[in-house]
């Protein structure tokens, strides 16, 4: 299918939190906005979302949703269901390829995310975002106090250790990956959390039951995990956007207006920075739409 001759203002990549912010703000201004999603939120896994003013404890499919009920209220905005194949130059134009179909922008917003690359342990993913979590802000609330564990997958996982007795009695499993030092032991002994050196094999039970080597179980009420990060979404690497290695894995660099190394790319959420969550992302939506469309008006990248 051939290019259309107009271009559009912007093309958004990634429809979930921070993607929908960005166009939002475009859609307000006035400016044409396509708005292309593959539907594989990060947190699709979560029952529900925390931290983010007046939808705390709202499943996150329902907050995305109405998201984009609003935002297709506008008539400048359309939405592409599909997954962005490529994304290539076409004079001073940014043209992103969705199965056959090839749309021209003036501006490229990559809203992409991040996949989690979990420990491989059984019974671990099909707990993830249930009873296994990364983020005690999202999560350690709702676990009442109770007892906590946190399964070591490298150095971060002495940060997490030291956060998480604000949220109840935690026990640090180091698991063969990770021993603190006598500084970090002592750090750990301070805050009241526990080591636990017995290898664990297997997560069991209807939350977090921890099976140790020997057949010694751990019943917890959570459990964290300082899980790695990758890309969801090649088209960063292709655009030949420059990153950032940050603690979990790497991010796109941006500047403070979330524009990429590649003019006229922007890039903001779970990809363009080192942590993420649910208010992050729209915020980060925001700047990058913003500064997308001072450009769109001054010609300036």
């Amino acid at each position: 299918m051939s290019v259309d001759a107009a271009p559009v203002d912007v093309t958004i990549v990634g429809g979930s939190y921070a993607g929908l912010s960005a166009a939002l703000q475009l859609a307000r201004a006035r400016r044409s906005v396509v708005v292309v999603d593959s539907g594989a939120r990060r947190n699709r896994f979560a029952d529900t979302s925390h931290g983010f003013l007046s939808r705390d404890g709202e499943a996150p499919a329902v907050i995305a949703a109405h998201g984009r009920e609003q935002l297709m209220a506008y008539p400048n905005v359309r939405f592409v269901e599909g997954m962005a194949d490529t994304v290539s130059r076409g004079g001073a134009n940014l043209i992103v390829s969705i199965q056959g179909e090839k749309i021209a922008a003036r501006r490229l917003i990559l809203a992409t995310g991040v996949i989690d690359e979990l420990p491989s342990l059984p019974g671990l993913q099909e707990r993830w975002g249930r009873a296994v979590f990364h983020c005690p802000y999202c999560h350690g609330y709702e676990l009442g106090q109770g007892r906590i564990g946190v399964l070591a997958t490298g150095e971060n996982s002495f940060h997490q250790a030291m956060m998480l007795p604000d949220w109840g009695p935690t026990t640090l499993f180091a698991n063969d990956v990770f021993e603190p030092d006598a500084a970090q032991a002592a750090m750990l002994e301070a805050r009241g959390v526990e080591i636990e050196r017995q290898k664990v094999v297997a997560l069991d039970g209807p939350k977090a039951t921890l099976v140790l080597e020997g057949g010694r179980t751990v019943s917890l009420e959570g459990l964290f995990v300082a899980s790695r990060t990758r890309m969801a979404s090649g088209l960063p690497a292709a655009l030949g956007c420059a990153f950032e290695e940050g603690p979990l894995g790497p991010f796109i660099r941006t500047n403070e207006a979330k524009e990429t190394s590649v003019e006229g790319v922007y890039a903001c959420g779970d990809a363009a920075r080192s942590a993420g969550s649910v208010s992050h992302a729209v915020g980060d939506g925001v700047t990058a739409a913003v500064a997308a469309h001072k450009s769109l008006i001054f010609d300036v990248h």
